[in-house]
């Protein structure tokens, strides 16, 4: 593998790590899949700047709840790579960028040591400029491709604030915990280990207020769910959020 570059105190798929501007290959010590664990709660979707494009094959799948190894294969040399879970199809040719190599990563999980293993924060089945990477494809998409008729004026549950309260005050509800109801206009299940749901109350015109849960909400209801706000809030990939409630729970 060629070298890649990061910045620092750069947040990918499994830890954390810093390293300076110049490009390396970035080495750490030996680490443990602990089966459920901080693994599974890293975001993977941020990306690394500016670093090295790989085409690759895909030769096998091992999947776990969460993210999935995947061994590949590049100009005839053969390695793992792991990244967030999702579907490949095997044979296929798959396109990332950068990466994060460990040495000796142990997962406990299929029982086995990984002697060298890249932590990739996304794959994509299209060539870097086209249409785009399967994180981005399935946050575009709505589910079951349903169309939902935004609601004129969803009532708030007790305690709750209306979406135009939040917009318009939003410096105020940073970090806070807040309560909205609101009609489901979209939902992406299950994207880097939760889903995404968009929320419509008719108080802020057609503004979509994006919640990430691991709840299960059903496309149309009407829900109020209880979160952390946050701004300007960065997955990478071309996804940032002016405002974002986080973690939300069902009330």
């Amino acid at each position: 593998m060629k070298n890649f570059s990061c910045t620092s105190a750069v947040l990918l798929l499994f830890f954390f790590a810093s390293c300076n501007s110049s490009p390396k290959v970035v080495e750490s010590e030996p680490v443990a899949d602990q089966g459920g664990s901080a693994i599974s709660q890293v975001l993977p979707g941020v990306q690394t700047a500016p670093a090295e494009n790989h085409k690759v094959v895909a030769e096998e799948a091992l999947n776990t709840e969460r993210y999935t190894y995947l061994k590949v294969n590049e100009n005839g040399e053969h390695f793992w790579i792991a990244i967030p879970k999702t579907p490949v199809e095997i044979g296929a040719t798959y396109y990332y960028q950068g990466g994060l190599m460990k040495k000796n990563f142990q997962s406990r999980e299929f029982n086995r040591v990984f002697e060298t293993l890249y932590l990739v924060s996304t794959i994509s089945s299209q060539a870097p400029g086209s249409a785009g990477s399967a994180v981005d494809q399935a946050l575009s998409a709505t589910q079951n491709g349903e169309a939902v008729v935004p609601p004129k004026e969803v009532k708030a549950a007790a305690g709750a604030i209306k979406i135009a309260e939040l917009v318009g005050n939003l410096k105020k509800y940073e970090g806070k915990l807040v309560k909205i109801t609101g009609k489901c206009v979209k939902v992406n299940p299950m994207i880097m280990g939760r889903n995404w749901v968009h929320l419509q109350d008719g108080s802020a015109k057609n503004f979509d207020l994006t919640v990430t849960t691991t709840e299960q909400i059903e496309l149309g209801s009407i829900v109020t769910l209880e979160g952390t706000i946050a701004l300007n809030k960065d997955f990478g990939a071309g996804y940032k959020y002016e405002v974002i409630m986080e973690s939300a729970t069902l009330k």
